[in-house]
């Protein structure tokens, strides 16, 4: 007859786990830390409440929004330089509008570190990422993936956990009602101003219920707005004209790098 084994003491005590065990067990009320590298993401209020403390690698980000288009630069923009500054490139999956030129310059981009995948279909789409994530680019991959099932996302995630490069997937709000097996979902919508309030609906570790409220304003109008008038509602700030706040629409220019991938039929 087997004896319980009691884990307050003996070998299987907490104290008596490996290092690297222990290294990878975290507390409920804990946040909890990193299993591979992390990106900060120039939000500094963001980054405490984040595993490891900035975007993470080897693993799926889901960016939840009520719209397309609408605040996608002004959140991820202040990580992208420094992923880029070793010759990387930003992969782009079927963007609800095209990429200007301009507007990725003034986030510190160049046009020719942006690969701009057209693909109309959902399945092309998951088929373009797949293929991109399993290639472990240099960079970062932003694949837009409103029809994705937790399903194909659990696949992804099984691929993203050999490349090196932050992924993330753009998904509207309405997804916080499924289950998904990306490890930091993050849902985002403009606030007051220039604001971008942001929540975290699943993280690895403590639960986080309250709302980062994030100064994001677009670095071209920083000059132009007066400090008084930062703070305060603004017609732009709406979601009725996001091009305002995005480098989306700042003009007519596409990127010079770009390329269409299709499935094979």
């Amino acid at each position: 007859m087997l004896s319980p084994v009691s884990i307050a003491s003996g070998p299987f005590a907490p104290g008596a786990l490996a290092r690297h065990v222990a290294a990878a067990v975290w507390r409920g009320s804990e946040l909890g830390g990193a299993t591979a590298r992390t990106v900060a993401t120039g939000f500094s209020a963001l980054d405490r409440q984040l595993p490891g403390g900035g975007w993470p690698t080897h693993s799926l980000t889901e960016l939840l929004m009520p719209q397309a288009a609408l605040c996608e630069w002004r959140l991820l923009g202040p990580a992208l330089p420094a992923l880029m500054a070793g010759g990387g490139r930003i992969y782009l999956i079927a963007p609800p509008k095209q990429p200007h030129a301009g507007g990725l310059a003034q986030l510190g981009l160049s046009a020719d570190q942006v690969l701009w995948i057209q693909a109309a279909t959902p399945v092309d789409r998951l088929w373009a990422t797949e293929q991109i994530v399993k290639s472990d680019p240099a960079g970062t991959v932003l694949s837009w993936l409103p029809q994705a099932r937790p399903e194909q996302i659990r696949r992804l995630q099984i691929h993203a956990q050999s490349c090196d490069a932050p992924v993330f997937l753009f998904r509207p709000v309405a997804a916080l009602s499924e289950a998904s097996p990306a490890p930091l979902r993050i849902a985002v919508v403009p606030a007051q101003g220039w604001l971008l309030e942001v929540r975290i609906p699943k993280r690895r570790g403590a639960s986080f219920d309250d709302a980062l409220h994030l100064a994001a304003m677009p670095g071209n109008l920083e000059g132009v707005i007066p400090p008084r008038l930062q703070s305060v509602p603004t017609p732009a700030a709406v979601p009725s004209h996001p091009e305002t706040s995005d480098a989306w629409a700042l003009g007519r220019i596409a990127p010079h790098s770009t390329a269409d991938m299709h499935a094979p039929h």
